[in-house]
C-alpha cells in the first residue's frame, strides 16, 4: 500500500489521540474511587449487620424490662391489697397472720424482681451504647461513601469532558486521511492492543523497541517514501521522520 508521506505523518497525530482515548477508558475503570466504594459498601453491609444484632439485644432487653414492671406492678398491687386489709384489722386472726406472711413474701419477691430489673437495665444500658457506638460508625462510613463517590463523579466529569475535546479533534483529522490507510490503521489497532502506527527511529520500531537488522534497514532505506512499511516483527506501521535516522 502506498499513501503520501504526510498523510503517514500525520497517523502519529491520530495515534496520539487514540492513545490518550485508551488511558482515559482505562482511567476511568481503573479509578481508586471503585476500589474505594466497593471496601466501602462491604463495611456498610457488615455493619449493618452489626447494628441489626445490637438493636435485637436492646429490644430483646426491653421486651424483659417490661416484663418486670408489668410483675413489679403486680406485686405491688397485691400488697397494697393485703395492706389495706391488714390496716382495716377485719376478719379472723388467722387470716390476718396469714396476710402478713404473704406481705412478707410479697416483699421478697418485690426485692428480687427490682434488683433483676436494675441488672437488666445496666446490661441495656451497655447494649444502647454498642448501638449507639454502631450507629455512629455507619453515619462516619456513609459520609464517607458520600465524599469518595462525589470525588468519583468530578473525575469521571473531567475523564468525559477529556475525551469529547480529543474525539472532536480525532474525527476530522481521520476523515482528512486516505481511507484505505484509515482501513489499515483501524486494522491493525485492533490486533495490537491499539498502537498501530509508531514512529521510526534510530533504526529501531517504535512499536516492539526491535532493532533492525542490516538487510531490514536497507529494505527500508531503498523503499519508495510513499511505501506503507509494517515492521516485520509486531506488524505495525512505521511512520518515517527526520527523526528515522535513515
Amino acid at each position: 500500500m502506498k499513501a503520501d508521506p504526510q498523510a503517514q505523518r500525520r497517523l502519529l497525530d491520530l495515534q496520539a489521540i487514540d492513545t490518550t482515548l485508551a488511558q482515559l477508558a482505562h482511567r476511568r475503570r481503573t479509578l481508586p474511587e471503585h476500589a474505594q466504594l466497593d471496601t466501602l459498601a462491604r463495611e456498610l453491609s457488615a455493619l449493618e449487620d452489626e447494628r441489626v444484632r445490637a438493636q435485637v439485644a436492646v429490644d430483646d432487653l426491653d421486651r424483659d424490662i417490661a416484663r418486670l414492671e408489668r410483675d413489679i406492678e403486680q406485686v405491688r398491687a397485691r400488697k397494697d391489697k393485703d395492706q389495706a386489709r391488714l390496716t382495716a384489722g377485719s376478719g379472723p386472726a388467722r387470716e390476718l397472720e396469714a396476710l402478713q406472711h404473704e406481705m412478707t413474701s410479697l416483699t421478697r419477691r418485690q426485692t428480687d424482681l427490682e434488683d433483676a430489673e436494675l441488672e437488666l437495665m445496666e446490661q441495656r444500658e451497655t447494649a444502647q451504647s454498642t448501638l449507639d457506638e454502631v450507629t455512629g460508625r455507619i453515619e462516619s462510613t456513609r459520609a464517607r461513601r458520600v465524599e469518595v463517590e462525589a470525588a468519583r463523579e468530578k473525575t469521571l466529569a473531567e475523564i468525559a469532558s477529556e475525551e469529547k475535546f480529543k474525539s472532536s479533534a480525532r474525527t476530522p483529522l481521520a476523515n482528512d486521511l486516505p481511507a484505505d490507510l484509515i482501513a489499515l490503521y483501524d486494522k491493525v489497532r485492533e490486533n495490537s492492543g491499539g498502537l498501530a502506527a509508531a514512529l521510526l527511529r534510530g533504526g529501531r520500531c517504535g512499536g516492539c523497541r526491535i532493532d533492525f537488522s542490516a538487510t531490514e534497514r536497507n529494505r527500508i532505506k531503498a523503499a519508495d517514501p510513499a511505501e506503507v512499511l509494517r515492521c516485520e516483527e509486531c506488524r505495525r506501521i512505521m511512520v518515517r521522520t527526520a527523526e528515522s535516522g535513515l
